[in-house]
This record gives C-alpha cells, structure tokens and sequence, in this order.
C-alpha cells in the first residue's frame, strides 16, 4: 500500500493505510496479530541495514523485514540465510528460513532456477557439532564445581549461555546467563552478566525483566562508570519507547555517547539511538530543549550525523519550516515502519510531531486562513478542521473555528474580566475559610469537639531591676563568707543574688521583708553589707 497508489497525503492523519495506535497499549503491538503493515517500497539497502547489527537481533530484524516488506523480503531472507549458516547452529531458524525463501522465490514471476536446495550436509554437520559442544562445555562445568573455582564456574556457566543463544534456544541461554551471577567476583564481570540477561530478555520481549534488571544495573557501584551508563541509557531509552513513554525515551537517549556502543549492536546500533532519540525528541521536547539537548548537543550531534534526513528535519522544525518539516519525516515513514520496536509507534510519533507543529504555526496570529494553513501542512481543509478541533478540545489551542469563512480565531482574553475573577475566587475561598473558623469554634465553646492546643509557653519580657536593688558579686570566696554571716532564722528568705562585676557589694532580704520579686529584692527591704 503506497502512498502514490492511494493518493494520501504526506503526514495526513486520517488516512486510511495507518493503523490506529493507542499510546496505552503501544507496548504490546510488536507481539499483536493485529497490528500488521505491509510496504512495497524499498526504503534502504538490505545489505547495509544488515550490517549495522551482529547476533540474534539481526535475525530479528531480517526476518521482521521480509514479513512487512515485500519488495525486500528475498534479500532480507538471503541475508538472514547467510549468517545463520556462517555464525551460528540455529538449524530450526534454517528451515524456517528457507521455506519462506522458497515460497517468495516461487512467487516471483519468470525463472525459478534460483531456488537454493535444503542443504541437508550442513543440518547433520551442525546438530553434530552443537551437541559435541554442549556435552564439552558440561563436563567443563562439571569439573569447575568439582573444584570449586568460582571464576571457572562463572565462565562455564557464560560459554554454555552463548552456546544455547547460537542454537537459537533463547530460554536455556537465559538460564545459564542468570546462574552465573552467583559465582561473579567483580563489578566488571556482574555488569557483563547483567547485560547478557537483559539482551536475552528484550529478544524474548519480557519487557518487565527487563526493567526490573536495568535498576539492579543502574544501582550497582559499576555503573558509574561512563561507558555502562551510557549502555544503560540506551537499553533503558528503548524500553522507554515500547511502552510509549517518549519524553523519558528522547531524555536517556541524548544522553549516550557513541563510541560506548560499539559492543551493543546486537540490540542497538547508532543509528537506531539518532532514530529513537530524535523522534522521541521531535515529539515531547519544547523548541529550547531540542536546541539545547539535540541539535547543540555535541554527542548526540554524533549520532544525527549517521542520519542526515532526520537531522534535517529538527533543523526546518526549530526555523519553524513545518511543512519541509512533514515532508521530509514523510520520506522517512516507511524505514521507519521496517523498524520492530519503532513501527508500533510510528503513527503516535507522527501525530504527535504534527501537533506540534499546528499548535506553534498558530501561536504568534490572531487569526490564521485555513486554506492557506492546510497547504502548509498538505493536508485538506476538513481534516484540518477535525485536528483543529480535536487540539481545541484537549485545551492545546486557545481558539475558535469559522467553518463558513474558514478563518481559525485566537480566543481573546479579557484580562480585565480575568482579573475580577481571580478576585472573586480568592474572595470565595476566603469566605469559605472564615466559615469553616467560626463554626469550629462555636463547636468548640459548646464542648461539642475538642480542639487540642500547643504547649506553647511565650517568653516572659525581663523588667529592669530598681535603681536600689543591689547586685551580687561573683566571686565564690565573697560568696562563701557572706552566707556564713547569715543569721540563722528559717525565716528570713534567701535573696536572689545576681553577679555582677568584681568589688560590687552583698545584698540579703531582711526577715520582715516580702517575698522577693521575680527580678530580685524590694529595695526597702534590703540590708547593705560592706
């Protein structure tokens, strides 16, 4: 289904050769029966695609492409023949292989000469080889656990993991990668480990392992340093986007650095992290973040490097060029739809990006034309309409449509009546509090509730002492002599004695005396002793 055979629009919205893509089940799509989109285009070279992934992955790829791509679907099941044959002991994905290769090739119309034979040497050579291989690396291990060498057994546990994922037994491979955590010895080893069980878990799509793996990874002490971080970003940026979450998507992925992933093409290339980055970016970033994180971004420019189309395309979206903007993410659709984790999320992607662009194409007018406006963005007045509205409704344009003269109009603020309202509101929410205070109080008095109060004691204000209140001296020796020279009486009072600066005279309370205030004694009740 092209776009030229259908006559639909570049970036058209309600056209009929997409699929709708519900943003909260976006993430289950690359397993749905339902979602399933064919291309006849051929938007790249098979041979060079193919070259940016090694291991299980690119299988993934190839055999995901010669499912929706008919045009390619021969080239991607060579390519994916070879390398089974040459890396691997992945006979059941052989056979798989060369069926459907035989049926695309019988389908073609003309000669039928090119028909490859089921090479049957080679099933027998392989099965024979993986399964001296296998009995091998177990009597290995054996032997490690024998001796109880925990880095041999760890090893051991490694090589028969990677066995397994060659024979394309992918939950056997993720048994053996997972029982050789127990015996690591270093952060660079446990990493290893941690990275082989979330490749394994992303081939097998369990997306909840692999997030429950990427904390344990992120946690670890080895993941300060630079290059796993920014493997970490890139895995976590991908499991991001399966489950729609694009702004954290475009936020982990500007944050890699290319020459850390030279390791992680069989589950990333850096292509894929410019593709994933920059349409995550495009979609949820604001016009300054995408200047500042994408575009003047000096490592993630590395990546937007190896995709010069995409780049391009930013670069006409902040000059606000939207519909060179459109145009050129619409020559992209379809490599973008050959994508197994991206092509669910296209369509949300696009619409999203077109949102955008209609919302910051309006912004600076108070009025915009609609015939011009859907020129610009190659699309009809009606489906204009409908967008338009449908961004109205979810409050993300202040305005309002003439569909008789088709005029789009700004809403005008009345910042006058707005003032008044925020007035009255606040008045309101004043009266509503004062309410709500009088009649908690008025419960209170009536010992219908009770309202628990604060220890709360407030500092007592210090009187300055009389003019004829004498002062205490400080010294312990004065002190001392002084008390001796009390009389006896249990009457008299002690006074409060106050220090005071050295050669300062004593002061006592007389027996007929008052109690002694707070501050010190009554002066006309006080005795002087030189």
């Amino acid at each position: 289904m092209s776009f030229a055979n259908h006559h639909v629009e570049p970036m058209q919205l309600d056209a009929s050769i997409d699929v709708d893509v519900d943003v909260d089940e976006a993430s289950d799509l690359s397993n749905s029966e339902n979602y399933f989109q064919v291309i006849d285009s051929a938007p790249f070279e098979v041979e060079t695609y193919a070259s940016q992934y090694s291991g299980h992955s690119k299988l993934i790829r190839l055999m995901y492409i010669a499912d929706h791509c008919p045009p390619l679907q021969i080239d991607a099941l060579e390519q994916a023949m070879k390398y089974v044959k040459g890396h691997t002991f992945n006979v059941s994905m052989y056979l798989q292989i060369h069926g459907k290769l035989v049926a695309a090739q019988n389908a073609q119309p003309g000669d039928q000469a090119n028909v490859e034979p089921l090479d049957n040497g080679w099933i027998e050579k392989q099965t024979k080889l993986s399964q001296i291989i296998f009995e091998k690396l177990e009597t290995d291990l054996k032997n490690y656990k024998t001796n109880s060498i925990k880095e041999s057994i760890r090893r051991g546990h490694d090589d028969l993991g990677s066995h397994h994922l060659l024979c394309g037994d992918l939950t056997n491979a993720l048994k053996y990668y997972t029982r050789s955590r127990d015996y690591c010895m270093g952060d660079h080893h446990l990493f290893s480990i941690f990275l082989n069980v979330i490749k394994l878990n992303i081939y097998l799509q369990n997306w909840a392992h692999v997030s429950s793996h990427i904390q344990k990874a992120e946690a670890g002490e080895f993941s300060s340093n630079q290059a796993n971080k920014s493997k970490m970003n890139c895995i976590a940026g991908l499991l991001k986007l399966v489950h729609a979450n694009y702004r954290e998507a475009a936020e982990r992925f500007v944050k890699a650095h290319i020459d850390d992933l030279k390791s992680l093409n069989d589950i990333l290339s850096p292509n894929n992290v410019a593709i994933y980055g920059g349409l995550c970016a495009l979609a949820t970033f604001d016009r300054d973040e995408l200047r500042k994180k994408v575009l003047h971004n000096s490592d993630f420019r590395l990546f937007l490097e190896l995709e010069p189309q995409l780049r391009e395309a930013i670069g006409r979206f902040l000059e606000s060029k939207y519909p060179d903007c459109l145009k050129l993410l619409d020559e992209l659709r379809d490599a973008f739809l050959l994508d197994i984790y991206l092509a669910p999320h296209v369509k949300q992607l696009y619409n999203l990006i077109r949102s955008r662009a209609l919302i910051q194409y309006f912004t600076p007018y108070l009025s915009a034309n609609l015939n011009r406006m859907a020129s610009a963005f190659n699309t009809s007045v009606t489906a204009l309409e409908d967008e338009l509205m449908r961004l109205i409704l979810e409050g993300m344009i202040q305005a309002r449509i003439d569909s008789h003269n088709k005029v789009l109009y700004a809403k005008d603020t009345d910042l006058r009546l707005s003032t008044f309202e925020t007035v009255l509101e606040k008045g309101r929410d004043w009266q509503m509090k004062a309410t709500s205070l009088i009649l908690r109080t008025a419960c209170s008095r009536n010992g219908m509730i009770t309202i628990r109060q604060q220890n709360y004691m407030p500092p007592q204000p210090q009187q300055p002492l009389s003019n004829n209140t004498a002062k205490a001296t400080n010294h312990n020796s004065n002190e001392s002599s002084f008390h001796h020279s009390l009389p006896s009486n249990p009457q008299i009072q002690s006074s409060h004695h106050q220090p005071s600066s050295p050669g300062n005279s004593m002061v006592s309370c007389s027996p007929s005396s008052p109690p002694a205030t707070n501050n010190g004694c009554s002066s006309d009740v006080c005795e002087k002793y030189n």
